[in-house]
Formats: C-alpha cells, sequence, structure tokens
C-alpha cells in the first residue's frame, strides 16, 4: 500500500484531554475528546468517530492504529493498581523500603519516603542466591516456591514481582520460579526483574518489577477492552503503543511491559519536536509542551532528544529528585512539572500566588468549563484574560463560561491578594509561566545547555498561549508553533519508529577489557532487539542499529552515555571508546580526570525501523502584513493593561504572510498568542514561526 492510500491513526489519553490524527494520504483530521479516566476506553472510542466521521471513512479503512496512554502512570501515582506481591532473595524482601538510604531534603526532619507498592506482608523471602558473575551460590528451594501458592491466593494476589540478587548476570533462579508459579496458578501475572530491568542496582531494579507487576493487570485489561471496542466497529489493522523511550513496539511487548509505557505520550511530544526541527533545519531545540495536566521541556540537539535510562514516578516533595519511585527504564530526558491548563491556583498563608501540581482534569475540569469546577486555574486566568474564544475552545466541544471564571479567580485568588479578578488572572499567569522557566533554567543547567542558544517548538492545548512569553523570560527569540500543535503528542506517534532497546549489565574496566566477552554479549543483544522488531513489524525492510556503553571513571556512582564504535571491540577501538567518553564527559561536566581508570556498567542496543525522508519546512520570502479578521481587547501582563489585539485565522494565513503583535492566531483546538514584540509568519508545511523584533518591556 502506498503513502499516498495508507490511513493512520494515533490516539494519546491525556489527563484531561483525549487526543486524535487521523493522516488519510496527504489530508489530516484531528479530535479532542474529554478523558474519560474511570474507563479510557470511552474517551478514546468518541474521539475515533469524530475523526472517522470528518474523513468520511469507515474504520475498517485504517492501516495502522497508534497507542499512548497515561493509565500505567495514573495507576502508579494515584496507587490504583492490582494487589501485587514480591518474591526476592531471602533476606532482601525490603530493599524497596530501605532504598539507598539518603535523604533527598537534608534538613527537612519530616521529610516523608513514598511507600513502596508491595507493603511488607506482601514481600515474601526464597531461599536462593547468586553472585555477581552468575554462579550459584545458593541453589533455588522450589518447595519453599510451591508453599507460597497458597498464600498468595489467600492474599488474592493478582500480580507476582520476583527480584532476585544478581538475576542480571544470570536470570536461571527467577525463570524457575516464574515456571512454577505459572503451573499452579495459570492466570497470575508475573514479572521478572532480569527481563524488565537487567541491570546491576538492587533497589531501583526491584522497584522497576514491582511496577511493571502492579501496573500490569490495570493495563491488560484495558488494552483487551479497548481491542474489543475497536474490533466492533471494524478497526482491525496492525495496532502498537508508544514507549517512553520515543518508539513504537507492538500490544504485546507493551502489555508484557508496561512500566515503559508511562511517559509514552510526552515521548510522542519530543518526537513531534524532533520532526519539526527537522524539517525547519533548527539543530538546537527546545520542546514545550503544555496540555491540560502537565508541562513538559525536552533538549533536542542535532535532531535527536536527550535519553536517559532512569525515571522517577510521584515524586512527593516539590518535585524533588529522590522523593518519588524510581524505575529504570528507556525514557526520553524531560523536565515535567503540574503546570497544565487545569492546575489549580490558590493563595497560600503568606500570601503567595501557588499553582499546581493539582490538576482539575477533564472531570470537573476548570471553573468556565461549567461542569462543577470550583477552584480557579491557568485555563480560567486565560479566559478573563480574553485569549480563549468562549464558543471555539475544544473545537466547541466546551462553551466557556467567563463569568465563572471571573467568580473563582474572584473568590480564591483576587480576594485575598485584594486586587480585581484581571490581576488575579494576571498573577496566576505570571507565576505558572515563572514555573515553567525556572523548570527550563534548572534542566538547562543539569544538561550542561545554554538555554538561550535554542529555539522552541510548542504544541498541546495550553502551549501555544503561552510560548512565546515563555520564551521571553527564557531570552529565546525564536517559536515555532507547529501545524496542529494542539494534538502534538498523538501526531508525534506517526513519525515514531519501531524499535527496542536490550540492555545488559557486564562489568568491564577499559584496561584489560574483554572484547571478545563484549562482543558476543552485543551480538546476543542485537538478535533480541531484532526479533523484537520484527515481531512487531514484520514487512520493515532496512533496519537501524545503536550500541551504547554506560561508562564513568572508576569509584564514580553514576554512568553517562557513550557510543560504541562500529565493529568488533578490538584494542584499538577500545582507545577510540575511552576518546569518547573524555569528550562526552568533558562536555558535560567541563573537564575530564586525568590517569583515572575507566570502566563500563552496562551495555545496550537499540534496533529501529529507518527514518522515511522529511520535506523541508521552507520559509518563504517576507510577504506583506495581512490585516485581521476582527479585533478583541485581551489583557497584556506584561504591560498590565488591556491592549487591542488582531484575531487572524490561522485556515487562512498565507504562507510568509506577517502578523505583528499583539495578535491572536485563531484555529478550532488552540489559540497562537503574538505578544506585542513578535511578529509570526507560516512556513510552506503550515508551522507558525514567531520572532522577536525587539526586547519585551
Amino acid at each position: 500500500m502506498s503513502d499516498a492510500t495508507r490511513h493512520l491513526l494515533a490516539v494519546d489519553i491525556g489527563g484531561s484531554f483525549t487526543d486524535v490524527v487521523l493522516q488519510a494520504g496527504d489530508r489530516r483530521f484531528t479530535a479532542k475528546a474529554l478523558t474519560t479516566p474511570r474507563a479510557p476506553e470511552d474517551g478514546v472510542m468518541t474521539g475515533i468517530a469524530e475523526v472517522l466521521e470528518h474523513a468520511g471513512l469507515p474504520a475498517a479503512a485504517i492501516s495502522l492504529f497508534i497507542l499512548g496512554t497515561t493509565l500505567a502512570a495514573n495507576a502508579l501515582i494515584e496507587r490504583k493498581g492490582a494487589r501485587t506481591a514480591l518474591l526476592a532473595t531471602q533476606g532482601f524482601r525490603d530493599v524497596v523500603e530501605i532504598g539507598h538510604e539518603n535523604r533527598y531534603a537534608q534538613y527537612d526532619l519530616a521529610q516523608d519516603k513514598p511507600p513502596p507498592l508491595v507493603p511488607r506482608h506482601l514481600r515474601f523471602g526464597v531461599p536462593e542466591r547468586m553472585n555477581v558473575r552468575g554462579e550459584v551460590l545458593l541453589p533455588l528451594d522450589e518447595d519453599a516456591v510451591r508453599a507460597l501458592a497458597p498464600e498468595l491466593r489467600r492474599h488474592g494476589i493478582e500480580s507476582v514481582a520476583v527480584a532476585f540478587l544478581h538475576s542480571y548476570a544470570n536470570p536461571a533462579h527467577e525463570r524457575r520460579v516464574r515456571d512454577l508459579l505459572q503451573e499452579m496458578q495459570p492466570d497470575l501475572y508475573i514479572t521478572l526483574s532480569s527481563d524488565v530491568c537487567p541491570e546491576v542496582r538492587e533497589y531501583e531494579r526491584t522497584s522497576t518489577a514491582c511496577a511493571n507487576a502492579y501496573v500490569q493487570p490495570v493495563v491488560a485489561g484495558y488494552l483487551g477492552r479497548l481491542g474489543k471496542r475497536l474490533a466492533a466497529v471494524g478497526l482491525d489493522c496492525p495496532s502498537y503503543l508508544m514507549t517512553s523511550g520515543g518508539a513504537i513496539t507492538s500490544m504485546a511487548l507493551g502489555a508484557a511491559q508496561p512500566i515503559k509505557l508511562v511517559e509514552s505520550g510526552p515521548a510522542g511530544g519530543a518526537i513531534l519536536a524532533r520532526q519539526v526541527a527537522q524539517q525547519c533545519g533548527i539543530r538546537k531545540a527546545l520542546s514545550f509542551d503544555m496540555g491540560g495536566t502537565t508541562a513538559k521541556v525536552c533538549f533536542i540537539d542535532d535532531y535527536e532528544p536527550e535519553l536517559s535510562r532512569s525515571f522517577e514516578i510521584g515524586r512527593m516533595y516539590r518535585f524533588m529528585k529522590g522523593s518519588g519511585l524510581p524505575v529504570r527504564i528507556p525514557v526520553i530526558e524531560m523536565v515535567e512539572i503540574g503546570a497544565g491548563g487545569g492546575s489549580i491556583a490558590r493563595v497560600d498563608a503568606l500570601g503567595r500566588v501557588l499553582v499546581g501540581p493539582e490538576s482539575a482534569v477533564a472531570d470537573p475540569g476548570p471553573a468556565c468549563f461549567g461542569r462543577g469546577g470550583a477552584h480557579p486555574t491557568v485555563t480560567d486566568a486565560d479566559c478573563v484574560a480574553a485569549v480563549l474564544d468562549p464558543g471555539r475552545f475544544a473545537s466547541g466541544k466546551v462553551t466557556l463560561q467567563p463569568a465563572l471564571a471571573e467568580a473563582a479567580i474572584d473568590r480564591e485568588v483576587a480576594g485575598p491578594l485584594r486586587c480585581d479578578a484581571v490581576h488575579g488572572a494576571a498573577a496566576i499567569l505570571e507565576i505558572v509561566i515563572e514555573n515553567m522557566a525556572n523548570a527550563a533554567r534548572i534542566h538547562a543547567v543539569e544538561l550542561g545547555k545554554t538555554v538561550e542558544d535554542y529555539t522552541m517548538i510548542a504544541f498541546g492545548g495550553a502551549a501555544p498561549l503561552h510560548a512565546a512569553q515563555l520564551a521571553a523570560r527564557l531570552g529565546i527569540t525564536r517559536v515555532i508553533v507547529p501545524a496542529s500543535a494542539s494534538v502534538g503528542s498523538a501526531l508525534g506517534f506517526l513519525w515514531a519508529p519501531v524499535a527496542w532497546q536490550s540492555l545488559r549489565s557486564m562489568h568491564q574496566r577499559l584496561e584489560g577489557l574483554d572484547g571478545s566477552a563484549v562482543d558476543a554479549l552485543l551480538h546476543e543483544m542485537e538478535q533480541e532487539a531484532t526479533e523484537a522488531v520484527r515481531r512487531a513489524a514484520p514487512a520493515s525492510d532496512a533496519l537501524r542499529r545503536r550500541r551504547v556503553a554506560y561508562m564513568r571513571y572508576v569509584g564514580q556512582g553514576h554512568e553517562i552515555m557513550v557510543d560504541l564504535p562500529e565493529g568488533e571491540l578490538s584494542e584499538e577501538r577500545t582507545a577510540e571508546l575511552r576518546q569518547r567518553f573524555e569528550s562526552s564527559y568533558g562536555a558535560l561536566y567541563g573537564r575530564v580526570i586525568p590517569d583515572l581508570m575507566v570502566e563500563v556498567m552496562s551495555w545496550s542496543v537499540t534496533v529501529g525501523t529507518a527514518q522515511p525522508a522529511l520535506q523541508t519546512a521552507t520559509l518563504p520570502p517576507d510577504a506583506a502584513t495581512v490585516r485581521p479578521q476582527s479585533r478583541r481587547r485581551i489583557f497584556d501582563a506584561v504591560a498590565s493593561d488591556w491592549v487591542e489585539a488582531g484575531v487572524f485565522e490561522r485556515a487562512t494565513l498565507a504562507p510568509g504572510a506577517g502578523v505583528i503583535g499583539p495578535a491572536l492566531v485563531s484555529e478550532d483546538q488552540t489559540t497562537t498568542v503574538v505578544p506585542a514584540g513578535f511578529v509570526a509568519r507560516q512556513d510552506a508545511l503550515g508551522h507558525l514561526r514567531l520572532e522577536r523584533r525587539e526586547p519585551q518591556a
């Protein structure tokens, strides 16, 4: 089937809205439906029905379906997963509670640690022991495992995590436990730490296994229900899931390791930003994704997002690192804060305006939705500032009620501040912009980036409203709002490759590295990853490969990611690997440590489908400035006054035509705010490019 006749469907389930994109040849149809948390498949089916109706296509015409979901993340954060047990090496069942014994807030004597997903009475020790080389020190006590079966049934256990010491080096004992449990309880979900996280670091590996086991029945049940609903309407085509690492995988692999789906939506957004950056020839891009619940920022250099192997879920303490549940999965590195359209604003006892992380989500939603929401949100502030068209919000599905927004802000923000509702709204917007700017600055420092050197790519329903102001706060002069920005993450799914990462821990010092052993391991991992990709995309021809070593100086606690040279690891290539490590280390930390030995802790091989050729988003020569279709008075928070802004329909803008701020560029699912001092022009692919021509006052 040619690209012109393929019909591709992507769905991203967010905290507030479910976004749907249908790419039917050269035509694109989008929809936003309110997310239905109690039965997420309802919102999905509503959105799919809408885009199919707009396109005039039956469900059977869909060639490919891709889904990204927050279901796994929400189950973990809200503690609404399955009843789970942990089987650990005898004497080590409390690893998930002890953690690292460090303090994430050094001087807070009352700090709390996140409680383990598996309570102590559901954690069981099993007599067995491997050493660090994978040699058996104590054989597995199979009778002890069999004796646990009645105990699991008595406690109503639905899912089991198995995490034994050094199983990354030899998974034989974990696999035998799985076989024994399946013989006795075939309907039991079983997660092996050697499958989901075959790496050193006992705490992180056990935590990852517990998290996967905790959400697996929930995700598997949801995918099963959704599959039946899709089949019932005639949608029977290859289906995929978006992973946190920016690739898509089969439903079967995603259901087996749902922990790898926790950041699927944000990952799709990063993929969109990467593609737009490549189309526009921008080698330094900062993706800014702001939806209804959160805002995400990701740095993209040379068309590749930053990648990481670690992630924390449900941080308890001001989003501070170390205060959440650690998982080790392939994930696109980004900072995520509770700053979305639905983020709730309030004034604390000290008279400070606070925004988020609590969100009104889809139900009841912001006060202006008129669905019972009582607390003021960022969307309410935008509504009072008059930058939103009440009749066009979310394609007209929600008719905004400015009076309700004004009343909520007056009651909970403006009243305590002793100002009017408009200035209360301005205070909310000022704080949410500064929260996002501060998160971006800190993230840039952590990664050794200079944020002013980047071009911002803004998407999500709320990002175009605030992108230019955020860019000005960060010293960024250029902003791109892609075509179909409001459903950007779902659109990114359509550009993601089918890929799988295989990873193993094998400690090696560069001095005396066993090249033949490492080459054999890399070959085994490449075969594993290739088979996973072939199962998900059997028709793919060319596959891409990336081999990586996780390296550090001897004695350090954490590694950095370094690409391996091509070919076998000869002595010459080992020397080249050290040079690459020192180059990466120096770029990140500003120095290298001479004469100190270097070691590799883990190795990975990622295999994926090749990226299709991209169109170039050319920007035509400057055309004449266009006249607005109408004008509207909006509140300018910078000037602290009402200003008159031109209102333009994005669909009618000709390529190259100039829009001078202050202005609003409207479309069905979002609005781009062009502040004073910015000029906006649309390129040949429909991306709206904003450039700051003069400094903000």
